[in-house]
């Protein structure tokens, strides 16, 4: 496929903020693309030469990319700088100064995809002395042979900044209507912007599949090529892997123990909400793995919990899902996450690091065990397997504290005491529930308390995705320290912001706010 036919994709794709509309596109992408070179459209598409749960980065800076540039385009570096300033984007730079460039190395045509995705995904590989002019040449390569167009999409796919707004949406519904339109009968009405399948309820039915197939595998290349390749009975056939992270369920917040009841039914297990972090626990033979709940990699960082998880769990193959939470190593009592934040960072000094913030692991869910899957067993049974293989360890590893009941009063009284323990609030699920990764679908429910207001500072800000496209929809909080002026990150947010102007405070608002502080 040559890249100057990805690049008109690109360019469709940027000119509507219509999900339904950037559907189509991809699916027809999907539709047109051969199966071989399907996983890297797809991954491209979404700006990406990597999986979202491949550890490896491209990890090219701005000033390198304005090097690549230059050299591409026979300009002094300076002058780069220069453009860069007036136009904000690199890639709209790139376009500008390839354009300006009298003559080609290559024809265009001989660009493919293939090839812009190896020298991308090179980038990752290159380390140590030399490394440096190695990317450089490797940038500066895809460029000279570039369109103008194909040049500005290059530059943005190497920064991962590609700002199409293919969201995850887009690109299930988009797998789902290349693969089963026609199945479904289904019928895109361009002037509404809507889809209206023959019949809804087996239209959903393929969309839940295609999205059970990427929850558990994190990955929108492979889920495309085996719908394309093995239809709806190869996605069927996707499951988890020891070793490769997945979704973990979410639970949404209700504000009271009598709506956690109504939620989730009568009995219903309580345990603590901990205020610590999501900790996936992967372990097949001797190697064990630990993800985030964002899909990171954070073995290295906590050794000390490797080791438990070799001591404390009865089994050589499963996967857990847990929380960990930092501790007062002279008192034992629990401390907020922000106090151990930092260790999923820390690169050096870990040991020294892990001895000043220990850390409790509180293991509350089993999805595998001895190399079969439980996620579609009842909570019920999960549990009970875990009361089996799991030895306790007081501020090592621990199953998560809890009460099952129908009493009201007694889940009160158990929430109360976790808000004295130093905890968030509870959990609350559902005895019969099923694991759904990455879904909120009511088989469980946290409660806890309304925070208070606080006064905090824009510092950061994202590119929304889809729909938002064009926004900037995911802000970066600071608050500042009193005795020094600083401002000091707290957390992120993106929810309480309007799509539509006549909303409320919405995003368009508050990007245009922000542009002049980028």
């Amino acid at each position: 496929m040559h890249y100057g036919d990805l690049v008109a994709v690109y360019a469709k794709l940027q000119q509507t903020t219509k999900r339904l509309a950037k559907t189509k596109i991809v699916a027809e992408v999907i539709s047109s693309t051969a199966a071989h070179e399907l996983p890297k459209v797809i991954l491209l598409l979404q700006g990406r030469v990597f999986p979202s749960y491949d550890e490896r980065k491209i990890g090219v800076a701005s000033k390198l990319v304005m090097k690549a540039i230059a050299l591409a385009a026979g300009i002094a570096q300076p002058k780069v700088e220069q453009e860069w300033s007036k136009l904000g984007d690199l890639g709209s730079v790139a376009a500008q100064v390839i354009k300006g460039k009298k003559q080609h190395t290559l024809s265009a045509r001989d660009l493919t995809v293939e090839k812009v995705f190896a020298n991308i995904q090179k980038l990752a590989t290159l380390s140590g002395s030399g490394s440096v002019d190695q990317k450089v040449r490797l940038v500066a390569e895809l460029l000279t042979a570039a369109t103008p167009e194909e040049a500005k999409y290059i530059v943005r796919t190497v920064l991962e900044d590609l700002r199409v707004g293919v969201g995850e949406g887009a690109l299930r519904d988009g797998i789902v209507w290349a693969v089963f339109g026609d199945e479904l009968q289904l019928q895109y009405d361009e002037k509404k912007g809507d889809i209206h399948p023959t019949d809804r309820k087996a239209y959903n039915e393929k969309v839940a599949l295609v999205q059970r197939a990427y929850d558990l595998c994190n990955d929108f290349a492979e889920v495309a090529a085996v719908a394309k390749e093995q239809g709806e009975e190869g996605l069927a056939k996707v499951t988890m892997a020891i070793g490769k992270p997945m979704k973990v369920m979410l639970f949404q917040k209700v504000n009271s123990i009598m709506e956690a009841f109504a939620a989730v039914g009568r009995p219903a297990a309580f345990e603590y909400k901990y205020d610590g972090f999501r900790i996936v626990i992967h372990r097949d033979g001797d190697k064990v793995t630990l993800y985030t709940r964002r899909l990171e990699d954070i073995t290295k960082q906590f050794p000390e919990v490797v080791q438990y998880v070799k001591k404390q769990i009865n089994g050589s193959r499963f996967v857990l899902d847990a929380e960990a939470v930092g501790f007062n190593k002279s008192t034992g009592k629990y401390l907020p996450f922000q106090s151990i934040s930092q260790r999923i960072r820390r690169k050096y000094d870990i040991d020294k690091l892990a001895a000043l913030m220990p850390v409790e692991v509180n293991v509350f869910d089993v999805l595998s065990y001895g190399g079969e899957s439980y996620l579609g067993r009842s909570f019920v049974e999960r549990r009970k397997l875990l009361e089996q293989i799991v030895t306790p360890h007081a501020k090592k590893l621990v199953l998560a504290r809890q009460l099952v009941t129908d009493s009201e009063r007694e889940a009160e009284e158990f929430y109360q005491e976790a808000l004295r323990a130093g905890e968030e609030g509870v959990m609350a699920k559902n005895l019969e529930g099923i694991y759904k990764p990455g879904s909120r679908v009511g088989y469980g429910v946290k409660v806890k308390p309304v925070m208070e207001t606080l006064d905090l500072a824009i510092v950061a800000a994202e590119w929304g995705e889809g729909k938002r496209a064009g926004w900037l929809t995911s802000y970066l909080l600071a608050c500042r320290d009193p005795d020094t002026g600083e401002l000091l990150e707290v957390g992120r947010v993106s929810t309480g912001v309007k799509e539509l102007e006549e909303s409320g405070v919405n995003y368009a608002q508050i990007t245009e706010i922000l542009k002049e502080q980028i």
